[in-house]
C-alpha cells in the first residue's frame, strides 16, 4: 500500500530543501526525495558560498531581493546559525557593457543604497583589485555570500523539525499525475500525495517529460576555483574583501565573478558560464587546467596578487539554463497541484529561500504575493 503525504518534493537541493521547509511550516505532511545523498556534489547546490546581492540588471530581481533578505534572516533566527555573511560587493567593467549599464540603472531606479566610485577611491578602498582607466565601479554595501551547503542542510533540518520526512538515495522511477493527486515510484515503492513540487535541478527536464511537458532547458558544465594567496586572511577573506562581478565580456570569454574566502575556503573565482552537455550523467567531473589558466590572465590584469597563487581546489558545478536566463517558478500548465522550480541559470541560489516560499504559495494557494512575472512557464509552454 502506498504511503501517503500532503506534498511530495522531488530534489533536495537549494530550492527543494527550502520548499520542504516552508511547506512543513504550513502544516503540510511533506516527503522530500533526493536521488543522491544529501549535500552531494553532483548538481548545483553544494559548496562554501554563493553571492547574494541587490545589484541586478532587471528591476524584478531587485524587488525579489528586497523580499528575499528578510526571509534569510528569519531562517537564521529559527536555525540559530549564520547563513548570510555581509561583505559588500563591487560590480566593475567598461561602460559599453549593456548588462552592467542596466544593473546600474535598475539599482538607481529602485533606490538601492550604492556608490559609484572614482578610480582613485576604488583603488584606495579595495587595494586587492586593479581597475582599468575607463571602468565604471559600483559598490553596494548589502552584498555578501550565502553559505551554500549550510543553507541547504539548514532548510532540511528545519523541515524535519516541522515534521517533514526526508529520504535520500531515492531516485524517482516514475511520476503519475492524477486529477487530484500524484503517485511517485521510488525504489519499487510508491508514495502518494495531493500535491507535487519538482525541483530536480539538471535532472528536471527528464522528469517533467513524464508529465507531458518539454521545457527548453540546457545544461552547462561550469568550473569553480578557490585560490590560496599568501595573504589570504589579511586581504582576501570575508572580513576584508567584497564579493565581485567583473562585467568584462568584451575582454574575456565570459563575465568573471568571485567571493572572498570564508573559514579558509580559498578565494573563489569563476567564469559565469561553461560548456554545454547533453545530460548530467555525461559530465566530466575532472577540472580543466585551461580554465584556471584563462582566469589567471584576468587576475593578472585585475587581481594581480592572486594571479600566481596556488589553487586549493577546483570542482565542477552545473547550470541549468533557460533560453532567456530567467527562472521557471509556476504550476504545471495542466495540473494546478503540481509546482515546478527549474532553470535557475546559474544565479538562483541567493533566492533559494524565497523561491521555496513562492513554490509553497503557488502549490497551496495558486498564487504568490511576490513578483513572479518573469518566471511564468507559459513563455515556453502554450
Amino acid at each position: 500500500m502506498a504511503q501517503t503525504f500532503d506534498t511530495i518534493v522531488i530534489g533536495a537541493g537549494a530550492m527543494g530543501s527550502a520548499a520542504s521547509y516552508y511547506l512543513s511550516k504550513q502544516g503540510q505532511r511533506v516527503l522530500l526525495l533526493e536521488q543522491f545523498e544529501l549535500d552531494h556534489q553532483n548538481g548545483s547546490s553544494y559548496g562554501f558560498s554563493r553571492i547574494i546581492r541587490y545589484s541586478y540588471d532587471y528591476p524584478e530581481y531587485v524587488e525579489l531581493a528586497r523580499d528575499n533578505y528578510p526571509l534569510w534572516f528569519a531562517v537564521e533566527d529559527e536555525l540559530g546559525e549564520k547563513l548570510v555573511i555581509k561583505t559588500g560587493g563591487i560590480d566593475f567593467g567598461p561602460p559599453e557593457d549593456d548588462m552592467f549599464q542596466n544593473t546600474i540603472q535598475a539599482v538607481q531606479d529602485s533606490n538601492i543604497d550604492h556608490e559609484m566610485l572614482t578610480l582613485d577611491d576604488a583603488h584606495k578602498r579595495f587595494p586587492q583589485f586593479r581597475f582599468a582607466g575607463n571602468f565604471k565601479i559600483m559598490y553596494q554595501p548589502d552584498s555578501g555570500l550565502v553559505r551554500t551547503s549550510a543553507a541547504v542542510m539548514g532548510h532540511i533540518k528545519l523541515a524535519q523539525q516541522h515534521g517533514a520526512v526526508v529520504k535520500d538515495n531515492c531516485a524517482v522511477q516514475s511520476i503519475k499525475i492524477n486529477a487530484d493527486s500524484v503517485d511517485i515510484m521510488v525504489n519499487d515503492e510508491t508514495f502518494s500525495a495531493a500535491r507535487l513540487v519538482v525541483t530536480a535541478g539538471s535532472w528536471v527536464k527528464f522528469l517533467l517529460e513524464q508529465t507531458g511537458i518539454n521545457l527548453p532547458l540546457s545544461i552547462l558544465r561550469c568550473q569553480l576555483n578557490f585560490m590560496m594567496p599568501d595573504n589570504l586572511n589579511e586581504q582576501y577573506d570575508a572580513e576584508n574583501c567584497p564579493v565581485y562581478i567583473a562585467h568584462v565580456r568584451t575582454l574575456f570569454p565570459e563575465t568573471v565573478y568571485g567571493i572572498p574566502s570564508h573559514h579558509e575556503s580559498g578565494f573563489k573565482i569563476a567564469f559565469h558560464g561553461g560548456e554545454p552537455v547533453n545530460s548530467p550523467e555525461e559530465v566530466n567531473r575532472t577540472p580543466d587546467e585551461d580554465n584556471v589558466a584563462n582566469l589567471r590572465k584576468f587576475m593578472k590584469d585585475h587581481i594581480p596578487h592572486v594571479a600566481d597563487a596556488p589553487v586549493r581546489q577546483s570542482r565542477i558545478c552545473l547550470y541549468t539554463m533557460t533560453p532567456d536566463e530567467h527562472f521557471v517558478i509556476d504550476t504545471h500548465p495542466e495540473y494546478s497541484h503540481v509546482a515546478i522550480g527549474a532553470g535557475f541559470s546559474g544565479h538562483g541560489f541567493k533566492f533559494s529561500t524565497i523561491i521555496g516560499k513562492m513554490l509553497t504559495d503557488i502549490v497551496l494557494d495558486g498564487e504568490t504575493p511576490h513578483n513572479d512575472s518573469l518566471f511564468k512557464i507559459s513563455r515556453f509552454i502554450d
